[in-house]
């Protein structure tokens, strides 16, 4: 049970709590502000365009052969996951902050490092999970821009030009660069896996503290009381239980082997931790980003523990 549990439990969100608790106790005003403001955009952009690098030319290839496979996670993550999400923010007597949260983590697209690996843990298809991650990830780009502005218009999200030039230049453009520049950079990304994580995942916590350094400046933990947290993880809770329960009927639905059923599984019941920072960070004022991401950190955390338990148990039937 313990070592579960530790499996289940990643140490970066152990990191993402301290950056919460360091913004909340030194957050970044005036000047250091603005310096972290234009450090947090560069950071983006190198994570994207390090995502680029990482997406390889076959894997596209290969994903088009699967394509009923991929249309079904594209179909859970873009489609089923917004409607469940503006459900819940229609919730009577739901305060306004978990209702904007929860529907934001909803328009997402897939984690990409450990959609896979739980799929390889629990036996399943590696190759199409590679592919479903990454084509999730790849139209997260454009579609979660386009949904964030028909579903949260209202909410202070925009997808004005200055919002599309943010998103053509911190997003899109930086991953094509990456992507294009693979032949010669792809060996070095590969060579450097854990530099190019802590760079990706340094730039997370730049963000992170960014957008909650605002947040608190504004007043943040003066109108979020305890109980809405515990709101957020039992929100979280039953949207990640109805959406896997979904994903693993769809798959029976569909005729899928156990192994696809399994990609459609743990690629379509995710939401992007890495991609959802710095979309909110372009999307919404620099005072909102803060309170927006709330829900998907604490939904993140419970999808890895979910998802942890239940790759464990594929394999052990798997074995047995």
């Amino acid at each position: 049970m313990l070592n579960r549990f530790k499996s289940a439990f990643d140490p970066y969100i152990l990191a993402l709590l301290t950056t919460v608790a360091l913004a909340s106790i030194l957050p970044a005003r005036g000047g250091f502000a603005v310096f972290c403001e234009n450090a947090a955009t560069w950071a983006i952009v190198l994570l994207f365009f390090l995502h680029g690098a990482k997406l390889s030319r076959e894997a596209i290839v290969a994903g088009v052969a699967h394509w009923r496979l991929h249309l079904s996670t594209l179909g859970v993550t873009f489609a089923l996951f917004p409607l469940l999400g503006l459900g819940v923010s229609l919730l009577p007597g739901l305060p306004v902050l978990v209702a904007q949260g929860m529907l934001f983590l909803t328009l997402l697209p897939s984690t990409v490092q450990s959609s896979i690996a739980f799929t390889s843990i629990a036996r399943g298809n590696v190759a199409a999970a590679v592919c479903s991650a990454s084509f999730s990830n790849l139209a997260g780009i454009f579609i979660t821009p386009l949904l964030v502005s028909l579903m949260m218009g209202g909410s202070g999200a925009s997808l004005s030009l200055e919002a599309i030039e943010k998103i053509v230049l911190q997003l899109l453009l930086p991953f094509v660069a990456g992507h294009l520049l693979r032949p010669w950079i792809g060996g070095f990304v590969a060579r450097h896996k854990p530099v190019i994580g802590y760079v990706d995942r340094g730039s997370i916590l730049l963000v992170v503290y960014t957008a909650f350094s605002a947040a608190v400046v504004g007043g943040l933990w003066q109108h979020l009381p305890l109980w809405e947290l515990g709101l957020i993880a039992g929100l979280s809770v039953v949207l990640l239980a109805l959406v896997m329960g979904a994903t693993w009927g769809l798959g029976g639905l569909m005729g899928f082997a156990q192994a696809d059923r399994i990609v459609l599984l743990f690629c379509g019941s995710k939401k992007s931790l890495a991609s959802g920072v710095p979309m909110a960070g372009v999307l919404f004022a620099p005072s909102q980003v803060g309170e927006v991401i709330l829900p998907l950190m604490l939904f993140h955390q419970i999808q890895l523990m979910a998802c942890a338990v239940l790759a464990r148990r594929f394999a052990g039937e798997e074995e047995a």
